[in-house]
């Protein structure tokens, strides 16, 4: 069983090395972004520690079958739990209301003729080169080389005044690459435009080119910009104005006969050739009837409210014209295939590929690559935008890509996941050494075929919301999940942007590519635009628990993951819980995010998750029962322990959110036995709210842990107390 079997700091040192380079431990993620995505260590863990005996650690490297077990995920999204299950041969059942999400995870497992693939793909590739491969050369400013491949297309917004009508750059500053990842910092010079190496960003000197004094800090700060030709301040966004227009400024270019005698990277400013193959690819379009590029409207919404107060009304406006002509062409080679598994295998590449091709893309200047449009989980409309080179840029003999964000990535990676499908492997850290160990004899997928010997797994996919499940009672050996989050992203406006166009590419009779937009009234989580407050969230994840908990065999666990830096937060899911009769029996930390990632980096949120164990009948371990702030921080004390031992690197909100995990988990225990599905939602709120505040709440546990358990000062208490140690043996238990 979980609770006993799960190894806290085996597990949590496996999920905070695969969250750093998921792809590495993961590879089949890469077939299509997802936000998000547990690690899948974690479940291979908790279906190992819940279904096979002995030690985890020995376990986790070994193949194993668990054939007629079978799990479901009722909010499926990018699949995490139903990989992980179907890897180790489960049937498993998976349900999400979001199209994209269905497709996702459906491309996943769908079997397919890799070889075949790999043809397709280079052919694609091949005549995409012949078609716009000219529009991404440039002159090499060493050498001389035409035929210079451009990584990077760099664009500012430019501003019409309201004024004197004339139009002006919007630059927030005018540092292009810092000195990290370069030899020296590249500034633009605000008078000219030339590009300038310099030592010193504090003291950047004059242009090389111009004479004129370099500066840092551009004039467009805090949605104002004040005209350089007639003074006045204006203020952005203004929709009004229409669509953003964009200036280039900058490239960074690849050059393979100077690369072995050149430091650093390739920069220049734009030349008049790099200005007309712009244009001539603007012609080229405008010569096309677009028969794939999608002109949606882009509705109202709590993430697209951005979108609109900067003037973009249709998804296409995203885009400039060169991507425009790239992805078109690219459609249409893709609808010609005849292979309706191949086609939309790259009409799925096609959809992660436009995170990269578009002009919301930033340019990073410390790492010096693109970072697509959901980096930070939104729609981020900066000043700077990024155009990354749409076929990429091999790296001679190595195998490798130079730059990111064009079809040879996506195809690479998408060939690496699906060879992952087919030879799935685990990573053991060995001194410092990371070791690729082959799990031979597990594999991914619906069917395989080995030596003439057919292998097949149930899998049933469902586009739909959970709460119109209908599954047998007692049917379900588990179920994994990791539900939505009341306040969580938005995922259904972001998947939009790549809907609205694999919908007009994919062959699939399924009816789920139906619909105008991914959008659902039914959708679990909390949005203000389409009206949805914090008690429908609740009561449609109670729905979802209660039918999942009557799909369950006696006994049997629904295990999920959660974490939010407010205690509020976990009150739907306490609810749901408890209105779907269960009780939790273990709250078990686990790195669930990469701490450097853009959208938490620098905030205080927590990258810790509390993995929940719910059962409708079983046991406890006595000691874990506990009812004073002052023993709950021991069980925290104690949790944190074994992170450290998994070299967890504590922050203040991880501390918290573990913290969370007990006053939840303990609140459900003690609500249990006297709980009224009667009640209205906001009583059932205010009743785990007021049990979470009876057991101290965050306030009371934080006062009684101790101050040396990470750098972050923690009050000390002058109170005595003793930790509580398990001396092995069986432990003492409480039955539920």
């Amino acid at each position: 069983m979980i609770e006993k079997n799960f190894d806290i700091p085996f597990i949590a040192d496996l999920a905070l090395h695969e969250k750093q380079i998921q792809q590495n431990y993961r590879p089949i993620i890469a077939v299509h972004k997802w936000f998000a995505r547990r690690p899948g260590t974690l479940f291979r863990g908790l279906l190992l520690s819940e279904f096979v005996g002995g030690s985890l650690r020995d376990n986790f490297y070994k193949a194993h079958n668990l054939k007629e077990i079978k799990v479901a995920d009722p909010f499926m999204g990018g699949g995490t739990p139903l990989i992980e299950a179907n890897r180790l041969g489960c049937d498993i059942i998976g349900y999400d209301i979001n199209p994209m999400a269905y497709w996702i995870v459906r491309q996943e497992i769908e079997n397919i003729d890799l070889e075949a693939y790999r043809e397709a793909a280079a052919a694609l590739q091949s005549w995409l080169k012949k078609k716009v491969g000219s529009f991404y050369r440039t002159l090499c400013m060493k050498c001389g080389s035409p035929d210079a491949h451009v990584k990077y297309f760099i664009w500012v917004k430019t501003l019409r005044c309201g004024d004197c009508g004339e139009t002006f750059d919007l630059f927030p500053g005018y540092l292009l690459a810092a000195n990290r990842r370069h030899p020296k910092n590249v500034v633009i010079c605000s008078a000219c435009g030339q590009l300038n190496e310099v030592e010193d960003r504090k003291n950047p000197g004059i242009c090389y080119d111009c004479g004129e004094e370099l500066k840092i800090n551009g004039p467009a700060n805090r949605n104002r910009c004040q005209c350089p030709y007639c003074g006045k301040i204006n203020i952005y966004p203004d929709a009004s104005n229409g669509v953003p227009r964009h200036r280039m400024v900058a490239i960074e270019y690849y050059c393979s006969a100077c690369k072995p005698n050149h430091q650093g990277r390739f920069f220049k400013k734009p030349d008049a050739g790099d200005i007309a193959k712009y244009e001539e690819a603007s012609g080229a379009l405008a010569q096309l009837t677009p028969s794939y590029i999608p002109d949606d409207e882009i509705p109202p919404g709590d993430e697209t409210a951005r979108l609109h107060r900067w003037g973009y009304r249709r998804y296409r406006e995203m885009f400039n014209d060169r991507q425009l002509l790239g992805l078109e062409l690219s459609c249409r080679a893709i609808a010609g295939h005849p292979d309706d598994k191949i086609r939309n295998a790259l009409a799925t590449n096609l959809s992660d590929l436009l995170r990269y091709q578009n002009m919301l893309c930033r340019y990073d200047t410390m790492a010096l690559k693109s970072l697509d449009i959901f980096s930070v989980h939104g729609f981020p409309v900066g000043l700077f935008q990024c155009e990354s080179n749409l076929l990429g840029i091999p790296n001679g003999s190595k195998g490798s890509n130079v730059g990111s964000g064009g079809w040879l990535n996506i195809i690479s990676k998408y060939e690496r996941a699906k060879a992952y499908c087919v030879s799935p492997f685990e990573i053991r850290h060995l001194g410092g050494r990371k070791v690729q160990v082959p799990i031979k004899g597990e594999w991914i997928g619906e069917k395989r075929y080995i030596s003439g010997m057919p292998g097949k797994r149930n899998i049933e996919l469902h586009c739909c919301s959970s709460t119109f499940s209908d599954l047998p009672s007692g049917s379900l050996d588990a179920v994994l999940t990791d539900p939505p989050y009341y306040a969580n992203v938005q995922y259904a406006e972001l998947m939009d942007f790549c809907y609205v166009w694999l919908r007009r590419l994919v062959k699939d009779d399924s009816g789920v590519f139906n619909k105008s937009s991914t959008r659902d009234e039914n959708e679990l989580t909390g949005n203000i635009t389409m009206e949805r407050g914090l008690s429908r969230f609740t009561e449609g994840l109670a729905t979802v628990f209660i039918k999942m908990a009557a799909a369950l065999k006696r006994g049997a666990p629904l295990v999920f993951t959660y974490h939010h830096n407010t205690i509020e937060a976990y009150l739907p899911v306490a609810v749901a819980v408890l209105d779907a009769g269960l009780t939790c029996s273990a709250s078990i930390p686990c790195p669930a995010e990469m701490g450097a990632s853009i959208h938490i980096n620098g905030t205080g949120s927590s990258v810790i998750d509390t993995v929940f164990v719910c059962r409708s009948t079983g046991s406890v371990p006595r000691r874990t029962i506990v009812f004073t702030p002052e023993e709950i921080a021991g069980l925290v004390h104690e949790d944190l322990k074994l992170l450290q031992a998994g070299n967890i690197k504590l922050t203040r909100g991880d501390i918290r959110c573990v913290a969370y995990g007990h006053l939840v988990r303990l609140a459900i225990w003690n609500l249990r036995k006297n709980w009224s599905v009667k009640m209205s939602v906001t009583e059932k709120m205010k009743t785990v709210a007021l049990a979470i505040e009876q057991l101290g709440g965050w306030a009371g546990v934080e006062r009684h842990l101790p101050g040396d358990m990470t750098d972050i000062p923690f009050r000390r208490t002058s109170l005595a107390r003793e930790e509580q140690e398990y001396y092995g043996g069986k432990e003492d238990e409480i039955s539920f």
